[in-house]
């Protein structure tokens, strides 16, 4: 197994992989990134697309659509029972061999924080070899590990002319992780604790964390929860990942039953498949909060309505020329 994941040196190949020609100098405005995939209609042009930030139009300097690369960090969080994980590995590698040419897909796995189990740069027979030999063991990981891999997504996305995802696919439940999150009662003498009564505080607590911090990344994220508990800590844990990939951008599926497993998990890669980029000039302003509006006509997009303006380091210059169609 590689070491942890770390800082710069994360996927190096990557810089290479998906080199583009250093950007002109740098100008007044910075940019922001909206990342969409399509809910129906076909794909986009620039000159079709309308995007305002707060109400105020902004000039659209690049899009990235289906025919420029794609980088899926897929992350397996695999802990639990081999009847989930069977048909979830069998769907994913029919999955895989669908992916067009300008598809790479880097393997990482979630326990025991973000690990690079396989670089985006070794052929698919690599990458099906190292999913069949994922073992199911450890514990669940995703809540520990979800920050990392967006904000990996987001250095590679930021350096490189890509299309960036994540996808997560776990069978993780809330009583499998390290920490515990049950909420035990703080006080045991005290009947009016109120621990006794929302037993799942601190799952809600953790999660809304992660999604302030996710909602001013700009890496989608997606997951597929191969299975679906109604007790009240995994409801609350489940209702958690769903905020969580939709702070990010993305979107989750949940599975009821075995049959669910392979359909959530094309419908999640096709959705990737599908991801556009668009950059545009954005002039930060005192605003924390960010109403996006993103449309063309006769087109339906999937994208975050509402965001957290992105953190000063993160904003980048405004490249030049006519955006890629």
């Amino acid at each position: 197994m590689i070491a942890p994941l770390a800082a710069a040196a994360l996927l190096l190949p990557l810089g290479q992989l998906f080199a583009e020609p250093p950007p002109p100098p740098p100008r007044t405005a910075t940019a922001i990134r909206i990342p969409f995939w399509l809910a129906d209609g076909a794909a986009p042009q620039a000159p079709e697309l309308k995007l305002s930030v707060n109400g105020k139009a902004l000039k659209v300097t690049r899009l990235l659509g289906q025919t420029d690369d794609l980088l899926l960090l897929l992350v397996l969080d695999w802990a639990g029972d081999l009847t989930l994980v069977d048909p979830a590995r069998t769907a994913l590698l029919e999955e895989l061999a669908k992916l067009p040419p300008n598809a790479s897909v880097a393997l990482l796995r979630a326990q025991d924080g973000l690990r690079v189990l396989l670089d985006p740069q070794e052929p698919r027979e690599k990458l099906q070899e190292a999913i069949q030999s994922v073992a199911v063991a450890g514990r669940a990981g995703l809540l520990n590990s979800i920050e990392a891999a967006q904000q990996l997504g987001d250095r590679v996305a930021s350096k490189s002319k890509v299309r960036v995802a994540v996808l997560f696919i776990s069978d993780g439940t809330i009583g499998n992780y390290r920490e515990d999150y049950t909420n035990p009662v703080v006080n045991s003498s005290d009947s009016g604790d109120m621990s006794r009564r929302f037993p799942e505080a601190l799952i809600n607590e953790k999660t809304r964390q992660i999604a302030a911090r996710l909602n001013r990344g700009e890496t989608p994220v997606f997951a597929v929860q191969l299975n679906y508990y109604t007790d009240r800590l995994n409801t609350a844990y489940q209702t958690g990942i769903l905020d969580l990939a939709a702070s990010s951008g993305g979107n989750a599926e949940f599975c009821r039953s075995l049959a669910e497993i392979p359909a959530a998990i094309t419908k999640s890669v096709q959705s990737i498949l599908s991801l556009h980029s668009v950059d545009a000039e954005w002039r930060p302003g005192k605003q924390k909060q960010l109403e996006v509006l993103l449309e063309a006509e006769g087109r339906k997009f999937q994208f975050r309505t509402r965001r957290q303006a992105p953190l000063p380091e993160v904003a980048r210059r405004p490249r030049g020329g006519a955006p890629s169609q």
